[in-house]
């Protein structure tokens, strides 16, 4: 059968490829000069280099498309029963972050595309069981971790939040899924036993000066946010790594993987009342960008609720005349 794939953000000889779909032809590799996936060139990325090319692209920006979407005949749901299904999804993820607080749940992977509300959902949870700690003027019990971060830095953090009303939040930072030493020290984390014993096995003068032992025992919880979607790695040496953290976690996949579920993501948030929220926009302001959206969702650079907001951001430079601005920043050339 079929697959496609939508590369979000890539490259391709040089030149950038941004939001671009394609059949697959073999997945994701790994190797010395970067991470690359084997795709049919399309009629504007790699028309005339052959019946197959390679594009150099991260996991978190390889979106793979459902069979719905590329084969005719098969039944897709209603626009209600897609956004039915995401909101059960999140309201899953707002319970089992409630766990993660109480350390009833010790272990949770979230995974989603970018833009769509997965660490918006996660932090503010936790900002609402810190309110006590607030009042009282308590450091809060949880941490976000973001972007890049070394091994010792990984291990220090989870030194400094190992008891067991604490949790970490890894928010976009999978860079810890490419260096074993991280890896090795996260699966230890996110162990299935009682006792969870983190060590750092080589002398370290930044630990000692720091005063941070060589061994302890982590007692928290742990949320794992990304982009990456671990059920479609086919990279043999990243998917035994992603399969060994897994194995150690409750794995929540929102089931936002199409443009179309982007779009009904968007407009669920809409309906809420609560997308513009914080923002300077009339109703019918609300439904114009919402009809906008709708009518350049294969179009636009990133399908997301950022674009919605950069759309407000817009409003606010030309109210009359923003869509103009939107055709050259928010659209593909």
């Amino acid at each position: 059968m079929t697959r496609m794939v939508n590369i979000v953000n890539g490259s391709y000889r040089g030149k950038t490829v941004i939001n671009e779909r394609f059949e697959l032809v073999k997945d994701v590799v790994v190797g010395a000069k970067g991470t690359f996936i084997t795709v049919k060139p399309n009629a504007t990325v790699g028309n005339g280099w052959g019946d197959k090319i390679r594009i150099r692209a991260i996991p978190a920006d390889i979106v793979y498309l459902d069979s719905d979407e590329v084969s005719p005949g098969i039944p897709k749901e209603s626009d209600e029963e897609v956004m039915s299904r995401i909101s059960d999804r999140f309201e899953i993820l707002h319970e089992m972050t409630k766990a993660a607080v109480s350390n009833d749940v010790r272990a949770m992977i979230v995974v989603g595309p970018p833009g769509i509300g997965k660490s918006y959902g996660v932090i503010k949870e936790l900002e609402h069981a810190n309110l006590f700690n607030n009042v009282k003027n308590i450091a809060p019990s949880y941490e976000i971790v973001k972007g890049n971060t070394t091994a010792i830095g990984l291990y220090t953090t989870l030194f400094n939040y190992s008891d067991k009303n604490s949790v970490l939040v890894f928010d976009d930072c999978d860079t810890v899924l490419y260096d074993e030493l991280s890896l090795n020290l996260l699966k230890a984390a996110l162990d299935t036993n009682k006792k969870r014993k983190i060590c750092w096995n080589s002398a370290s003068s930044y630990l000692e000066k720091e005063g941070i032992p060589d061994t302890f025992n982590f007692e928290g919880s742990i949320i794992f946010i990304t982009n990456i979607n671990f059920d479609n790695i086919q990279s043999k040496k990243l998917q035994d790594h992603l399969s060994a953290l897994q194995s150690r976690c409750h794995y929540v996949d929102l089931t936002i993987d199409t443009p179309r579920d982007k779009f009904l993501r968007i407009k669920q948030i809409y309906q809420t009342g609560t997308l513009f929220n914080g923002y300077n926009v009339t109703e019918e302001q609300g439904a114009e960008i919402m009809e906008w959206i709708d009518e350049n969702k294969d179009k636009v650079r990133e399908l997301s609720l950022r674009l919605a907001i950069k759309a407000v951001e817009l409003i606010a430079v030309s109210p009359t005349n923003w869509k103009r601005f939107a055709q050259a920043t928010l659209l593909k050339n």
